[in-house]
């Protein structure tokens, strides 16, 4: 809530609100790689407060077929009971073609979630990480995860054959995210996204500006913007 109130997010009264945190995978020993569930959460009880009439929370990982095997195992399934809440695996989802409003990459059209297309609230819901591809994981390498595996494969290597910086940028303006949460409680350093080691950061940086946000947080990460390709264009 402190972080509504100094960075407030859109007015979600009366709208559908989706949670897209970061589930690449299942955890592994000593690495932070999925955003916390109790962040999770309390963004969800947060948003209900300012009067969301629907909160759901969505992610379709990149490295696993089963979503809700992540779910379960890092325990967010009896979170969600508690506080009823519904989770979307977007990687099975009902999809929709829609034109690249990005045009960076030659991909003329992107196959959305009609979960995602339908929210009227976006927010991601990262987990501060270095991408061994991408140089960094925030908000925007997020959206990532708002595209199918039912349609592109995991972990949707064409993206990476279409140039994964470029496309981050075409995602991103073809459903862009309205607010950031990057979980930067404990972040990951070294060969991320999966792998990499565990370091105590210590923030929760959020914002309505997705660049503007991972910019942030990529100085706290100790790494210029600049230097990342997405982030420089």
């Amino acid at each position: 809530e402190a972080g509504f109130d100094l960075v407030p997010p859109p007015d979600v009264r009366g709208k559908r609100v989706l949670l897209k945190p970061n589930l690449v995978d299942l955890p592994r020993d000593g690495r932070p790689v999925t955003t916390n569930p109790a962040i999770i959460i309390a963004a969800a009880e947060a948003f209900r407060r300012r009067g969301a009439a629907v909160v759901l929370i969505a992610d379709g990982p990149a490295l696993q077929r089963d979503a809700w095997q992540i779910v379960d195992a890092i325990g967010l399934t009896g979170l969600l009971a508690e506080h009823g809440l519904d989770f979307i695996d977007l990687n099975h989802a009902d999809v929709r073609s829609v034109p690249n409003a990005g045009g960076h990459t030659e991909l003329t059209h992107l196959y959305c979630t009609r979960p995602v297309l339908e929210a009227d609230v976006i927010v991601s819901m990262p987990k501060m990480k270095v991408h061994h591809w991408a140089g960094v994981t925030l908000s925007m390498k997020n959206m990532f995860g708002t595209l199918p595996g039912h349609v592109y494969g995991w972990p949707r290597n064409i993206f990476h054959l279409a140039d994964l910086n470029r496309a981050v940028l075409d995602f991103n303006l073809t459903t862009p995210p309205d607010y950031a949460i990057v979980d930067g409680i404990v972040g990951l350093e070294g060969d991320g996204p999966i792998r990499g080691t565990a370091v105590d950061v210590g923030v929760i940086v959020v914002g309505t500006n997705a660049p503007a946000v991972d910019a942030t947080a990529t100085r706290i990460m100790g790494l210029r913007p600049e230097s990342i390709d997405y982030l420089r264009r």
